[in-house]
């Protein structure tokens, strides 16, 4: 495990899981934020991951769907915009946080979500030591790919675009071309150190080269929505990238010079990746998941 379960905190363990710890959660006072971001696109902010939403004359297309618990405040969020059912979730990744509203969302929308992702929900998995369910079957993705699919939809083409080996295996980013978006899911965790699941396919160095895949392809004024954090630009999306660079090479340097995690963890970093680490994985988790990620295939 890329962080031990000892000091693994609650809210981590509640954030990733779509059951049975997030169905315990209160959720009563949370608030849906919603913000346009670009022609057809919206960004809705509640608790999980970012949604991202596209509105038109063609219907809804929403990107990821929090927690299940939460699926009347989004619904409420969403009519302010377009009145409506969902026409289509399409899920960046597995973890309970994006794709814990499958479950209300899958009786009147189809999913879709890279083949990892559904085979990943589809079965009982291991996370920080605890058992996440699967999904039921109507909250499975019915549409599934490998490489990555278009969509045209709203008046715009819409890229959906697999990145392996990244925060998961099943990683997806969606960029909405007309309306110059990209939806980059747990891709980026927006001024933070980002937790890579190393356990279900993810690697801190193949996260660092699909970021930057991301920023060769994009456009400089893009909108990024992260899968956390507040909506971004494309230098917030380079700053991100040159965190995983950097703090990825002061460890490797440190495990080359032959010191051990301890060793590392009480070194630290250095004071500018400080605020880094003050929100979702603290500054010791990060470095104990960058060792991991490198040292698990020596």
């Amino acid at each position: 495990m890329s962080i031990p379960r000892s000091v693994v905190i609650p809210c981590i363990v509640a954030a990733l899981s779509a059951t049975p710890v997030a169905a315990q959660r209160d959720f009563s006072g949370v608030e849906i934020k919603t913000t346009h971001v670009s022609g057809a696109v919206y960004m809705l902010e509640g608790s999980g991951g970012n949604i991202g939403v596209s509105v038109g004359d063609d219907g809804i297309l929403m990107i990821d769907d929090q927690f299940a618990p939460l699926a009347e405040k989004i619904r409420a969020a969403l009519a302010d915009i377009k009145k409506g059912k969902v026409d289509f979730v399409l899920n960046t990744h597995w973890h309970g946080d994006h794709v814990g509203g499958n479950a209300e969302f899958g009786r009147e929308s189809h999913i879709i979500a890279h083949s990892n992702v559904r085979r990943r929900v589809s079965r009982r998995q291991e996370l920080f030591g605890r058992t996440v369910e699967p999904l039921p079957e109507h909250a499975l993705p019915i549409i599934t790919y490998d490489d990555g699919l278009t969509l045209h939809f709203n008046d715009e083409k819409i890229l959906v675009i697999h990145l392996p080996h990244g925060h998961t295996d099943g990683d997806s980013i969606v960029y909405f071309t007309g309306s110059n978006v990209v939806h980059v899911g747990d891709d980026m965790f927006a001024g933070m150190f980002p937790f890579v699941d190393l356990d279900h396919g993810g690697d801190v160095e193949g996260l660092a080269r699909n970021v930057k895949q991301i920023i060769d392809m994009m456009p400089e004024e893009v909108k990024v929505i992260p899968g956390h954090g507040p909506l971004s630009t494309l230098d917030d999306l380079k700053g991100f990238h040159r965190m995983l660079v950097k703090t990825t090479e002061i460890v490797k340097n440190r495990i080359d010079a032959g010191k051990s995690l301890e060793e590392i963890k009480k070194e630290g970093l250095p004071e500018e990746w400080k605020p880094w680490g003050r929100n979702f994985i603290k500054t010791d988790q990060w470095i104990e998941t960058v060792y991991n990620s490198l040292t698990r295939h020596r």
